[in-house]
């Protein structure tokens, strides 16, 4: 069996990995030249780390991730602490912890498991061909490759999605502007072994810590998209749309470096629950764009790879057969993913203010348990539970 993967991403890493570790041949085809990350680090919570942990780089992965044991919401004006808790309770909860990560160094870890060399970059997808027993795809250079089976990590841009769906899916702005990027840990800023969160107005600020004595910040500001960017403002504007916030937000905006500070606008995809067509798979944000807010999309990828993974390992009757059981397993997962992180993203970023302004009243009184609830909820819906 040969299975080609679109895209090297983080879901099509891991799933060439999962297929390689169980003695699946695969081919990997990267459309840009060189993978730079979209986003300076990614929280992977106990479900992603589990899939990790399962495709062989426990260790690798923790020589990465930052010691993030408490969680605190603090009051935008004066920088009060709203709520603080310890994430121990969590990770007792699911049996293990999160680590938030650079995401260049998440991919670096995910292409040295799987064999860099062993990745066809360059490799722009223009369309896919299914016969009765193969998958062809082809690509902007004139080539094409052929296989048993495709698995489409082409992303929340796929080109192969509409191809098995058989329409075209429009991408939905979720309302607000993402500035993120990575700085030396300044415990004047925050505790070097914290997730801070600075809320109000409808818009957040946060930070996480990584390894390498480094912060992973993000800004959230609602905004209307299509706003014109410049990287050489990027301190201005923030020092704009947090004009009035506490002495560590102003502290952390001086510290940035604008040219590596990245700005996204967010959007997600309705969800759907057609995530196969014969002998092709989608995977990751190909077949569940979300928005970032509940720190599930890498993670989802993770899931994903290790279920299809583990279907055609343990499946007798046919490579067809076994994509369906992935998308059983799969579809309903992924659709209450997207939307717990959509109904999460409106109360956060102020859609109904009066929600909003329930929410921060509701902080005060946190005692951690709603929080760590909620998230065991999700984090015990994966695969490896």
């Amino acid at each position: 069996m040969k299975a080609i993967v679109i895209g090297g991403g983080i879901g099509g890493a891991c799933a060439a990995i999962a297929l390689k570790r169980f003695g699946i041949e695969t081919a990997v085809y990267e459309a840009v030249k060189e993978i730079k990350p979209v986003g300076a680090a990614i929280s992977i919570w106990p479900n992603g780390v589990k899939c990790l942990n399962y495709l062989g780089m426990k260790d690798a992965l923790r020589e990465l991730g930052g010691n993030m044991r408490f969680m605190a919401y603090k009051e935008y004006q004066q920088g009060q602490t709203m709520t603080r808790f310890s994430m121990d309770p969590l990770i007792q909860s699911v049996g293990e912890q999160p680590y938030p990560v650079a995401r260049a160094e998440l991919q670096s870890m995910l292409l040295d498991t799987y064999g860099r060399d062993q990745v066809q970059f360059g490799k722009r997808v223009t369309h896919v061909e299914e016969s009765a027993d193969s998958v062809t795809a082809w690509f902007d250079d004139g080539t094409s490759a052929t296989g048993d089976l495709l698995i489409a990590a082409d992303g929340t841009h796929s080109i192969i999605r509409q191809h098995v769906l058989g329409y075209a899916t429009e991408r939905r702005y979720a309302g607000y502007v993402n500035w993120n990027g990575l700085v030396e840990i300044d415990e004047s800023i925050a505790p070097a072994d914290q997730w801070t969160t600075f809320v109000g107005e409808g818009k957040r600020v946060s930070l996480m810590p990584v390894s390498g004595n480094r912060f992973y910040f993000f800004f959230d500001v609602p905004l209307p998209k299509g706003l014109p960017q410049d990287r050489t403002t990027v301190r201005d504007d923030l020092q704009g749309y947090f004009a009035g916030w506490a002495e560590p937000v102003q502290k952390l905006i001086s510290q940035i470096e604008p040219q590596t500070t990245n700005r996204v606008e967010i959007h997600d995809i309705e969800p759907f629950m057609q995530l196969v067509k014969g002998r092709i798979a989608l995977l990751g944000d190909s077949g569940h764009s979300t928005t970032p807010d509940i720190g599930q999309g890498g993670c989802a990828a993770m899931e994903d790879a290790v279920v299809l993974a583990n279907m055609l390992q343990t499946n007798s009757l046919g490579i067809e057969d076994a994509l369906l059981r992935y998308q059983e397993k799969r579809a309903y997962r992924v659709k209450d993913l997207v939307l717990k992180a959509r109904k999460r993203c409106d109360v956060t970023h102020g859609k109904e203010m009066a929600v909003t302004e329930q929410w921060y009243e509701d902080l005060k009184t946190e005692t951690g348990e709603r929080i760590l609830s909620g998230m065991c909820e999700t984090i015990l819906g994966g695969p490896l539970e």
